[in-house]
């Protein structure tokens, strides 16, 4: 089990086993911090009581450490590992997880007490899978490593496979098998011996899953306890808080970079980085040959001005093409979210260079990037006014204005997006929406109804589910960012980084999601997120302290590749031979119909269903994979 995840941990291994128990873990080892074999793991605690199997990076574990030191306690080496089992001795599992400052996922099994911990962190950024395989109780930090315990069988979770086309991931606590689950963010599984060979499903150890911290308790609580600070006092306080959560994710006993691509959230890592540094930070970025998705140059000019030691890799569409076959094997289960590729071609490139790199995601959920935030509520206080028939009309309109006229209605609007298709269909479906919920539920769905194309499928409770009961709560824009933090962010966002970076050995931080600076962004009045329009306010105040407003104001980008065209032109074999109807039929997961339509409908260029069809096709070459 443990060499399935050689990738995660190429410099060493071990096992531990307690055969009275039949029990045992494993550990592969990226090292990071104590390069030694003190801090080689599974580590046992100095009093014999406790053993972990840890991943992850604890931020705060110098200070941990200074104050058990104050106490009594002595250390071998000087790993974070080290100083966690010390604190459980000292404090206990539960007071240990409140001070802990980190990304993580482990397991501690109590000798003395017989009951084994799964631990997650706070936000989601480290993966941990438990489930039953022939009778047996096992986790891990990847699929791959529960497939190999031998009599592994599981079917594939119809209802899963029903969330995975509306999401494009597969949300915790689900996973693509039967009785395989993703232990939620910010919770602990307390397990005895009994119960862990008695249960067989998640709901049978839902009651020993207990959360220690909750994105959607800390929305509420912030809205509650809105701070009334000056903008200037907030600004000094939030660059203040960036800075020390920034300085404590340099923390490193080998190579040291940041992915940067020139937009505000890198940008503003990267610079608080070089505030901090002696001497110039390395930082990365990929850029696209011959495409207008191409945020090289932007980057390189931020460089620049920061004075990093910048390298970039220009790729061809053929160097982006040749890395699709390699997503089913980095990604484990099917997952659709195309800016993996860049992802990962851009973490391949930084792990030539160095072992740990900062990134700057959760800036757009924290602090209101997504132009959802602004435009949606827009459109619900005017859609709200007009009677039920009359939206649904305005949809059927909407739907049968021809392609040419997209981008004009668009402008109209003021409304800017480089897919003006999408965002035309995608405004038809929010007025057919009966509140506010329902029109969040729409912007972030794939399939609108994955039971019409998922043989036996049915979709099982999800936040998602929810989102009316959590918007009417928080309101329309603040219940819209707890969400995507509940959901999109560890389920997409986090799920394609760990995997990438992971899948080349390299590790990445993400100082904007220290569970600090979630808990400073939920008490900021509103406007101090999404201000006329423009989301993350003061972030660009906080950055505009570093580099040049002109250097970083253009249009939002990310990771966008031109997969549409490409199932037209250099994928289209590929996709045919996955999404031939015989296939499908075949294979009996999805009814052909539908989904052969809109192939067909895509060929000819009628319509965009690219983000449809790219999920398919995610599934069917993850099947071929694993099959």
């Amino acid at each position: 089990m443990a060499q399935t995840l050689h990738h995660r941990g190429p410099d060493s291994g071990g096992v531990w086993s307690d055969e009275s128990r039949s029990f045992a873990m494993s550990h592969r080892r990226l090292s990071i911090i104590d390069l030694s074999e003190e801090g080689h793991q599974p580590m046992l605690s100095a009093d014999g009581r406790y053993v972990i199997s840890f991943n992850g990076e604890i931020y705060n574990f110098p200070a941990l450490r200074k104050d058990l030191e104050g106490v009594g306690h002595t250390f071998r080496g000087h790993s974070d590992t080290e100083v966690l089992l010390a604190a459980i001795v000292e404090y206990g599992v539960d007071s240990t997880l409140s001070k802990l400052n980190g990304m993580f996922a482990f397991a501690l099994w109590d000798r003395e007490e017989k009951i084994l911990s799964l631990v997650r962190d706070r936000l989601g950024k480290k993966p941990l899978y438990f489930g039953w395989v022939d009778g047996a109780f096992v986790f891990g930090s990847e699929l791959k490593a529960l497939k190999a315990y031998p009599g592994f069988s599981n079917d594939i979770n119809r209802q899963a496979l029903s969330l995975f086309l509306r999401h494009n991931c597969i949300p915790a606590p689900y996973s693509i098998y039967q009785n395989i689950y993703k232990l939620p963010p910010g919770t602990c599984l307390n397990l005895t011996e009994s119960l862990a060979t008695k249960a067989s499903c998640y709901e049978d150890v839902s009651g020993e899953i207990r959360p220690y911290w909750s994105a959607i308790q800390v929305c509420g609580a912030g809205l509650a306890n809105v701070s009334s600070d000056s903008a200037e006092t907030l600004e000094e306080q939030l660059d203040c808080l960036l800075r020390d959560a920034v300085s404590s994710r340099m923390i490193s006993d080998v190579p040291l970079g940041a992915f940067l691509s020139g937009g505000i959230d890198s940008s503003l890592v990267v610079a608080l980085m070089q505030t901090q540094s002696d001497r110039p930070v390395k930082t990365f970025t990929i850029g696209f040959e011959a495409t207008a998705h191409n945020e090289a140059e932007d980057a390189e000019r931020v460089a620049r001005h920061l004075g990093t030691e910048h390298h970039e890799l220009y790729l061809s569409p053929q160097d982006v093409l040749d890395a699709v076959p390699r997503l089913p094997v980095l990604y484990d289960e099917p997952f659709a979210d195309s800016s993996q590729i860049p992802t990962y071609l851009v973490s391949k490139f930084a792990r030539e260079h160095v072992t740990v790199a900062l990134s700057g995601d959760g800036g757009d959920e924290l602090f209101g990037g997504y132009n959802r935030y602004s435009w949606a509520p827009e459109i619900w206080k005017k859609m709200s006014l007009w009677p039920t028939p009359v939206r649904a009309a305005v949809a059927i309109l909407l739907e049968a204005i021809p392609p040419k006229a997209w981008p004009r209605l668009l402008s109209l609007l003021k409304i800017n997006h480089r897919t003006p298709a999408d965002k035309i269909l995608k405004l038809a479906n929010v007025l057919k929406a009966s509140g506010p919920g329902e029109i969040y539920k729409t912007l972030v769905s794939h399939w609108d109804s994955p039971g019409e194309v998922v043989i036996d499928g049915r979709e099982p409770l999800t936040h998602l589910i929810n989102a009316d009961k959590i918007i009417n709560g928080l309101g329309f824009v603040e219940g819209m960012m707890c969400l995507d933090q509940t959901t999109f962010l560890p389920d997409d966002i986090l799920t394609k980084v760990d995997r990438a970076t992971m899948g080349v050995s390299l590790e990445a931080r993400t100082p904007l999601l220290d569970y600090r600076v979630a808990e400073f962004a939920a008490r900021l009045p509103l406007a101090l997120k999404v201000n006329n329009r423009q989301g993350k306010y003061l972030l660009r105040k906080v950055l505009d302290r570093y580099v040049p407003r002109e250097l970083i104001e253009r249009p939002k980008m990310g990771f966008e590749l031109p997969i549409s065209d490409w199932l037209r032109g250099p994928l289209r074999d590929w996709a045919e031979a996955l999404l031939s109807e015989a296939r499908l039929k075949d294979e009996g997961y999805f009814y052909p119909g539908l989904i052969r339509q809109r192939w067909v409908e895509h060929l000819a260029g009628k319509r965009n269903w690219q983000f449809h069809l790219w999920d398919i096709l995610m599934f069917q070459a993850w099947r071929d994979e694993y099959r």
